[in-house]
């Protein structure tokens, strides 16, 4: 059997020898890479990665930087931020932490969306009380009747405007070529187009210009134009 003598046959057998280390997930030899790819130098060696990842992280080039220091891509607490986050932004909760120049703070971002948060703060009995507080400020405003025109026996300008298609300066009536007034004048005696227009319609307009107000025959008194009320009506 290849014993040379009976002690060798009763010897306990050898243990056997422990297999090599396999190599395996190197944090430091990870966060290294990702610093070459971003144009990144470290001037520490990649981290073995026969070595468990406690040791790795220990002899990590991102291991207990110093206060303040930015070591390849990490911020002062060492830790790296989410993405290409400034150093600035909490880790926590993405809150920008005393703004240089600012007064906003950490927390000036609402909680709302934080269950554990608003439950510290809220109850079953407090949010019921809450809903019920709004709906006793809720109002609802009811529809009323639209007003209706005052009917004081004025001329409708406007109506007149529509029920005409013919442009300013087209004469449509005949004029008489003796003029007792003034256009001028007679315009004058008017604070606006419209109130011309209806003291011209009034007085037997647009068929008859007593008040001297339309001398060209368009039916369309003074400075009057009916373009924007036919213009509001298409629209």
């Amino acid at each position: 059997m290849g014993f040379q003598d009976y002690d060798s046959y009763n010897a306990p057998a050898p243990a056997p020898a422990a297999p090599a280390p396999a190599a395996g997930f190197s944090t430091g030899g990870a966060l290294a890479a990702i610093d070459k790819a971003e144009g990144k130098n470290t001037d520490t060696a990649l981290t073995p990665t026969n070595q468990p990842l406690s040791a790795q992280a220990a002899a990590s080039p991102y291991a207990q930087p110093q206060q303040g220091a930015v070591i390849g891509g990490t911020t002062s607490s060492g830790e790296r931020p989410r993405g290409n986050a400034p150093a600035g932004i909490a880790e926590t909760t993405s809150e920008m932490a005393n703004v240089p120049g600012s007064s906003a703070n950490v927390g000036t971002v609402s909680d709302e969306q934080d269950f554990q948060a608003v439950t510290k703060r809220e109850t079953i009995e407090s949010d019921k009380a809450r809903i019920e507080r709004n709906r006793a400020q809720y109002h609802v405003d009811q529809p009323t009747a639209l007003p209706q025109r005052v009917d004081d026996g004025a001329p409708n300008i406007v109506q007149f405007a529509i029920s005409t298609n013919h442009p300013k300066g087209t004469q449509m009536y005949k004029r008489g070529g003796l003029r007792l007034n003034s256009y001028n004048a007679a315009c004058a005696k008017f604070a606006s187009p419209d109130l011309a227009q209806e003291a011209f319609l009034a007085a037997g307009g647009p068929d008859r210009d007593r008040k001297g107000l339309d001398p060209d025959g368009d039916g369309y008194a003074c400075a009057w134009d009916p373009t924007p009320f036919r213009a509001a009506v298409q629209n």
